[in-house]
């Protein structure tokens, strides 16, 4: 009697009361993940935000990890993780921006953007739970997402999308490598200030 009541404990159906440890992984990892997020667009000093982005975009990495799809997640690792995060960087290295704290970095209009923000968040939850609320993973089984029809889903419907955003990226480090050639008004260039020296000696 033991035994067919451990069996079927363990072929029925996990639901939200009895969540699994991968389901349990998923949710914390989120948590922190959301955490990471908001740290990004608090705070007021940007290589902070670089790096809490740098938190953010590796926590979504093992949250596809734990979903199975581990071709997403190493995509998200070597190209958001590993370029996207080098090129904003670069971008503040060049644009020589403040290493500490920035007032500049905070704006008056905070509580439009996170009303703009929360609308949009409410807004894709909503559009991704009703997508695929009869869909589900099992997260115990083998792997859902292969190579090949990620690379067909990625190179056939969404190609578009994403050279768009390697034109998009592009454009910003030459924005930025402009920016940072661009003499400060008031002062004087390296050679003119030389003459000068040598006269007044």
């Amino acid at each position: 009697m033991s035994g067919i009541l451990a069996q079927a404990a363990l072929t029925a159906p996990h639901g939200f009361l009895s969540p699994t440890g991968v389901e349990i992984a998923f949710v914390l990892v989120g948590i922190a993940t959301l955490a990471a997020a908001v740290m990004t667009v608090t705070t007021q000093q940007l290589v902070h935000a670089a790096l809490w982005l740098v938190v953010a975009l590796g926590g979504l990495a093992v949250e596809y990890l734990l979903l199975t799809a581990e071709f997403i997640a190493w995509v998200q690792v070597l190209i958001y993780v590993g370029s996207i995060v080098v090129l904003l960087l670069f971008g503040l290295m060049l644009t020589k921006a403040p290493i500490g704290r920035s007032p500049d970095a905070d704006s008056g209009n905070r509580w439009a953007a996170l009303t703009v923000a929360v609308a949009a968040a409410g807004t894709l939850v909503w559009v991704v739970v009703d997508a695929f609320r009869t869909s589900w993973i099992d997260l115990d089984g083998p792997a859902q997402g292969s190579t090949k029809v990620s690379g067909e889903i990625l190179f056939r419907h969404w190609v578009l999308p994403f050279e768009a955003l390697s034109v998009l990226l592009l454009a910003a480090l030459v924005g930025a490598i402009v920016l940072s050639r661009k003499s400060v008004p008031g002062d004087a260039p390296a050679d003119a200030a030389a003459p000068r020296e040598t006269e007044s000696r």
